[in-house]
């Protein structure tokens, strides 16, 4: 029971610690220094000076202030509810709330029985409980970011959170529908070679510690150093697994911000080259000609020549 609580107290933590670094790292504005005009619908009241506070919180809470999204975020993750209270979607707290007491109670419930009879039937009715509770505190999350309204027709806070809670629905937010199946492959063939590299680990482990355990009976072809050199070299491939799937998981949330932001990046369709006859100057003390002064830096004169200016438009 114990174990289960730190579980879910560690993911709640992380959870919230990476919302609060997310929303300092991606936010609704590139940079301090303002890139766009100040017509374009990314151009937000963001800045990388402004963190997360309770103030601000509580007052985008009590409807005193615009909170940003990210903001918004990573205080619901804690104060579950919060985006439906911003959102004044005031009926679907009791859903929330209900929910999750009726779901955690009987997590509860269903463990204390199994502690005492040792029915398997109670342990998994406590697993099953316990994973519902997790999978409406992930759906509360994701219903206050959906209902999330902001007078801009893009938000990029808004494709990171989606892209946090659904690895692939940012792109799908951004319109980038060709990268779901490249993030999505990277993260499924990432985990299964973990599940592989483990389960050879295990197995390499085990028979390391019949090897070298006296009195085991142990006859196997395989020698204890085979076993610890295999061993360790599925326990290393098992570690870049998890590193891999972390990484593919990381940069499609940062994909889907930056690539959030290029939504109002407009770029004119026409895309030509003009090359045209012009005459070059000789007159211009960086110009190279025989007939001016040898010296470098030295205005050069001399005879003006035939040439070609390419000019691009973009």
């Amino acid at each position: 029971m114990k174990g289960s609580f730190l579980k879910i107290f560690t993911i709640l933590a992380l959870l919230f610690a990476f919302s609060m670094q997310s929303h300092a790292q991606f936010r609704e504005e590139a940079f301090n220094q303002s890139y766009n005009e100040p017509s374009d619908t990314t151009s937000a009241k963001d800045s990388v000076a402004q963190m997360w506070t309770f103030r601000e919180f509580f007052r985008g809470i009590a409807h005193k202030d615009t909170l940003r999204i990210g903001s918004l975020f990573a205080g619901a993750t804690v104060f579950v509810g919060a985006e439906q209270i911003y959102n004044k979607q005031y009926w679907k707290l009791p859903i929330v709330y209900g929910g999750l007491g009726a779901t955690i109670g009987l997590g509860i419930h269903y463990n204390k029985q199994f502690k005492d009879s040792g029915n398997q039937h109670d342990k998994d009715m406590s697993k099953y409980m316990f994973a519902s509770a997790g999978f409406l505190y992930w759906a509360t999350l994701m219903d206050g970011a959906f209902n999330y309204r902001r007078d801009v027709p893009h938000q990029p806070g808004k494709a990171t959170i989606y892209s946090i809670l659904v690895p692939g629905l940012g792109q799908a937010y951004n319109g980038e529908y060709w990268k779901i199946p490249i993030y999505w492959g990277l993260m499924i063939g990432s985990y299964h070679f973990w599940d592989q590299n483990r389960t050879n680990y295990k197995k390499y482990k085990r028979i390391h510690n019949l090897a070298t355990t006296e009195d085991s009976g142990y006859d196997g072809r395989i020698t204890a150093e085979q076993a610890l050199y295999y061993r360790n070299v599925f326990r290393r491939y098992r570690d870049y697994s998890v590193v891999a799937f972390i990484g593919s998981y990381l940069l499609q949330i940062i994909d889907a911000n930056v690539f959030a932001y290029l939504q109002d990046f407009e770029v004119s369709d026409n895309l030509s080259m003009k090359i045209s006859p012009t005459i070059i100057s000789t007159y211009n003390e960086y110009a190279f000609n025989a007939g001016g002064p040898a010296s470098f830096g030295a205005p050069m004169y001399g005879i003006d020549a035939m040439g070609l200016k390419v000019g691009f438009t973009f």
